[in-house]
């Protein structure tokens, strides 16, 4: 972990999704609403960021009562609780097209996401399923990537050869750097977004849209992509299922999203409102 040596209060919490606001199975628990609501009751504002599409973010919505702007895609696209459109980002074509190359090249299959519609070309591909119950919905097929790519807002690399997706990714961080924001969400997801589509930008937007200094925004994620926004952010926290590399980045680790590490980093950091050095639950 890195010293803790913020003075400001925390004023809004970002959270991410998969891994850290909801357990494995994709479960909202009690003690999760729980601490939203206590966040509010502080008068500390609540908003979310993910990968997923803004209408796979439907329930968490619904059922946390979110009233901030929603960042999905990784900040690709922002909407509205009601999924109002507000901000898209989408990929540059010629940098659609060759990252789709790259990553057939590596082996894995490529997902497209405009940004209301999610495609595949094998509906029994790896992880579809998993995906579908994830946000809510299911895919649309088709045989040819290339009448979307005008309107990409999210390209997906899938493979369950973790080291071919950090292989990937690094090729496409290398190759494209300047026109992708290219990060793995899941050990087997290489999420693929426009250069400004990232967990930093969504710190920086919400930090404008709500006047608030980033130093007062709190971070909390599990994955390489949320590391953007620890950097942005004035408090970050790492959840306990997170790799090593990535607690390291954090100024604060909590349990894992299957020991209620959401909610105990609310009640334990977040109202608490540390000053001290570092520390661990």
């Amino acid at each position: 972990m890195k010293p803790y040596k913020n003075q400001d209060p925390i004023r809004l919490v970002l959270a991410d999704v998969d891994g850290t606001l909801v357990t494995q199975q994709k479960v909202l628990t009690a003690k999760t609403k729980e601490a939203v609501g206590k966040l509010r009751e502080a008068r500390i504002m609540f908003a979310t960021t993910s990968g997923r599409p803004p209408g796979g973010m439907q329930a968490v919505i619904r059922d946390l009562n979110l009233t901030t702007v929603v960042a999905g895609f990784n900040g690709g696209v922002f909407v509205t609780p009601r999924l109002d459109p507000i901000v898209t980002r989408d990929l540059p074509k010629e940098a659609a097209a060759r990252a789709l190359e790259l990553i057939r090249e590596h082996g894995l299959v490529a997902w497209l996401y405009t940004d209301t519609v999610w495609y595949v070309k094998d509906p029994k591909g790896p992880h579809v399923d998993r995906e579908s119950r994830t946000v809510g919905f299911g895919p649309e097929v088709t045989s040819d990537y290339s009448p979307y790519i005008g309107q990409t807002a999210k390209i997906v690399g899938v493979s369950d050869d973790r080291e071919a997706v950090a292989a990937c990714e690094k090729v496409v961080q290398e190759e494209l750097g300047h026109q992708v924001s290219a990060a793995r969400s899941q050990p087997y997801y290489l999420d693929v977004t426009h250069p400004a589509a990232n967990k930093g930008s969504v710190v920086d937007f919400l930090s404008a849209a709500y006047l608030i200094p980033a130093s007062s925004v709190a971070t909390i994620g599990d994955m390489p992509n949320d590391v953007l926004m620890f950097e942005n952010s004035g408090m970050s926290i790492a959840m306990g299922n997170a790799s090593k590399e990535v607690q390291a980045q954090a100024d604060f680790v909590t349990d894992s999203n299957e020991e209620e590490g959401f909610a105990h980093a609310i009640e334990h950091f977040v109202l608490n409102q540390i000053t001290s050095s570092r520390g661990t639950l």
